[in-house]
């Protein structure tokens, strides 16, 4: 793994309706993110925050998808940031703001690799599949994964380059336990994998993460962009998020994906995960904290290389 980590804060409440997923990189910082990436060795340059409009002076425009301008606006900034971080030999983290963030950063990573291939690791509670035309709500941050695959506004599908940033059977989700009836249409067709709450309680988190992972980069051959909304971890645990459902991961479940993430290499040795968002974390839901503390905390398991281990998994 590149020992150059770079922090980049999206404050983008835009693509969703809970207000307070803004404050999210001001609360993970402040829960000593670089302190905790620091400590484990890491060179750590926080690049600041994007400028995201302010929601209060705008109009939602088309309610199939809201605020579709501005979100433009703040990915095609946020695509030039994240390609130039990889370009520089960063290792960008991404701390949202809401999940639509993650159209700029899938968009910045398939333009610093030219058309190479590229995994994505989707850990959400929600599919985020939707389009304009089949969401309850028009709320963007439930069509980025769409977005990902060349479905979805012309002008977000576009954004870096033309086109898919990922093939379909390169997108990979864990944690899967509230879709709407397209997103469960379209997972049906059946062809990208994806692992709900009912296979992690049936196999195990250990063997659905390892599955996953050996899914997503392609047998360890290509690098993967890991995309982690807080919201997968179960609302005891994780109160302070953009949109909780109950019954998700436990924070043990949570912090052993991370280390078999961690502990995952390409075949010629480099680390698995080449870029990572967290998102969806809200400071006014959370108590004291907690789930920007736990942010913090998983995203150091899933980036360094761990030094103590009794055995084998």
């Amino acid at each position: 793994m590149s020992s150059k980590l770079g922090i980049l804060g999206v404050p983008l409440d835009l693509g969703g309706n809970h207000r307070g997923v803004d404050m999210g990189p001001y609360a993970v910082r402040h829960a000593g993110l670089m302190a905790r990436l620091r400590k484990v060795g890491f060179e750590v340059h926080d690049f600041g925050n994007i400028e995201v409009p302010v929601r209060d002076e705008l109009d939602s425009g088309d309610p199939k998808a809201r605020y579709l301008k501005e979100i433009i606006q703040v990915s095609e900034r946020l695509c030039e940031r994240v390609q130039n971080m990889l370009g520089e030999g960063y290792l960008p983290i991404t701390i949202g703001g809401d999940h639509s963030c993650a159209i700029g950063t899938v968009a910045g990573v398939a333009c610093h690799l030219q058309g190479q291939p590229f995994g994505l690791l989707w850990v959400d509670a929600h599919g985020d599949l939707n389009l304009p035309e089949t969401s309850p709500s028009g709320n963007i941050h439930g069509m980025p994964a769409s977005v990902a695959l060349g479905r979805g506004p012309e002008a977000l599908v576009n954004i870096g380059r033309p086109g898919p940033k990922v093939e379909v059977g390169d997108l990979v989700h864990i944690g899967l336990r509230d879709l709407d009836l397209h997103e469960v249409n379209h997972l049906a067709e059946g062809r990208h994998t994806y692992y709900s709450m009912m296979e992690i309680d049936a196999y195990g988190i250990l063997d659905v993460t390892r599955a996953a992972l050996r899914k997503v980069s392609r047998d360890f051959t290509i690098p993967v962009h890991f995309s982690f909304d807080l919201d997968v971890v179960d609302p005891d645990e994780a109160p302070g998020v953009g949109t909780p459902v109950p019954g998700g991961l436990t924070f043990r479940e949570a912090h052993l994906m991370m280390e078999l993430i961690s502990d995952a290499r390409l075949r010629d040795g480099r680390p698995l995960v080449q870029s990572l968002d967290l998102v969806e974390v809200n400071p006014i839901l959370d108590h004291r904290n907690r789930t920007a503390n736990m942010a913090v905390g998983l995203a150091v398991s899933a980036l360094e290389q761990r030094r103590l281990r009794l055995r084998p998994l």
